[in-house]
C-alpha cells in the first residue's frame, strides 16, 4: 500500500500536509543515555546546533526529548527533563519557523514545552502514564502523537508477547485516541506511531512494516519510529550510530506501507532516499 490522498495534520495555528512522501521528524536528544546517540547533545549548544543541522539536511519537523525511553531507560525527574529541552526549543522556536515536537509523558514537562515554543506533543505512552496530556494538546490546539508501548520502558523488552499483534495494538491505539477526541482534541490533530521497537518481539517489528495497512485503517496518519533500533540488526554487528543502510531501508518500507511520518536520526541520508522514491512514484501509471 502506498499512501496516495493527501490528509491534513493540524498541529496549532498551521496545517501540515501529508501526503504519498513521508515528512521526516529529526530526533534531538537531550539526554545522556539515549540508546544511539546518548550524551552526543545534552549541552544546550550542541542540541541546538543539532537541531537546526537536521532541518538544513531536510526535517519538516523536530522531535525533541529530555528522557530516553530505550528499554530499561531509567526516568528522569520534571525538572531535569524541563531544564534540558526548555532552552533548546526556545532557542530553535526563535531561529525556524518549522514545528517542534516534545518528546515526553510528563504533564508539566510538555506545558513548559509548549509555552516555550513546541507545538506537538509525542507521547510514547499513549496516554497511559499521564491521561490528563490529552486536555493539555486539546486546550492549546497542539498535535498529538499517541505511540503504542507494551509495558514502561525499564521492563517493555522483557519477553513481550500478543495473542493477537494487530488486534492489541489497533485496539490500544483507537481507546487512546478516543479519550484524546473526547477530551477535545480535534481528529485532524492525532497521528497514531505503531511503537517499533517498544514492548515488541524481533518478528513483531517486522510484521508492523509489513502491513501498515492494517493500522491505517484507524483512520488516522501514521508515523513509523525506526531509525537505528535493534530490530534491524538483531546480531549486534554494528553500532547504533551505524545502522545507517539498515535504517533508509525500514524507512522506505515504512513510505511503500503507508507511513505518513518518519522520525529519523539521519535526516540526509532518508531525504535522499525519499527523492529516489519520490522517482519511482511518479514514474509509476
Amino acid at each position: 500500500m502506498v499512501a496516495s490522498e493527501p490528509v491534513i495534520w493540524r498541529v496549532r495555528d498551521r496545517e501540515l500536509v501529508l501526503g504519498s512522501i513521508p515528512l521526516l521528524m529529526g530526533i534531538v536528544n537531550v539526554t545522556p543515555d539515549s540508546f544511539s546517540d546518548g550524551g552526543l547533545f545534552l549541552g544546550h549548544d550542541q542540541a541546538i546546533a543539532h537541531g537546526l543541522s537536521l532541518i538544513e539536511a531536510g526535517a519538516a519537523l523536530l522531535d525533541i526529548g529530555g528522557e530516553s525511553t530505550r528499554p530499561g531507560a531509567q526516568p528522569v525527574s520534571v525538572d531535569e527533563e524541563i531544564a534540558r529541552v526548555v532552552p533548546v526549543i526556545r532557542a530553535i522556536a526563535k531561529r525556524v519557523d518549522v514545528p517542534l515536537s516534545i518528546d515526553t509523558t510528563k504533564l508539566e514537562v510538555a506545558q513548559a514545552a509548549l509555552e516555550a515554543g513546541a507545538s506537538i506533543v509525542n507521547d510514547v505512552s499513549a496516554l497511559r502514564f499521564t491521561p490528563t496530556l490529552a486536555g493539555l494538546a486539546a486546550e492549546e490546539e497542539a498535535g498529538l502523537v499517541l505511540m503504542h508501548m507494551r509495558g514502561e520502558p525499564r521492563t517493555m523488552q522483557h519477553d513481550p508477547r500478543y495473542t493477537d499483534l494487530f488486534g492489541e495494538i489497533s485496539g490500544e491505539l483507537e481507546t487512546a485516541a478516543a479519550l484524546a477526541e473526547s477530551t477535545g482534541v480535534d481528529h485532524r490533530a492525532i497521528v497514531l506511531d505503531p511503537g517499533i521497537g517498544f514492548g515488541k518481539a524481533l518478528v513483531d517489528n517486522y510484521r508492523i512494516l509489513a502491513h501498515l495497512e492494517v493500522l491505517a485503517r484507524l483512520g488516522y496518519p501514521l508515523m513509523i519510529g525506526h531509525s537505528r533500533k535493534t530490530f534491524l540488526d538483531p546480531e549486534g554487528r554494528y553500532a547504533p550510530a551505524e545502522r545507517l543502510a539498515e535504517s533508509v531501508a525500514a524507512g522506505l518500507m515504512a513510505a511503500l506501507g503507508g507511513a505518513r511520518l518518519l522520525r529519523v536520526h539521519d535526516v540526509a541520508a532518508h531525504a535522499r532516499a525519499l527523492v529516489v522514491y519520490r522517482r519511482w512514484l511518479e514514474a509509476r501509471p
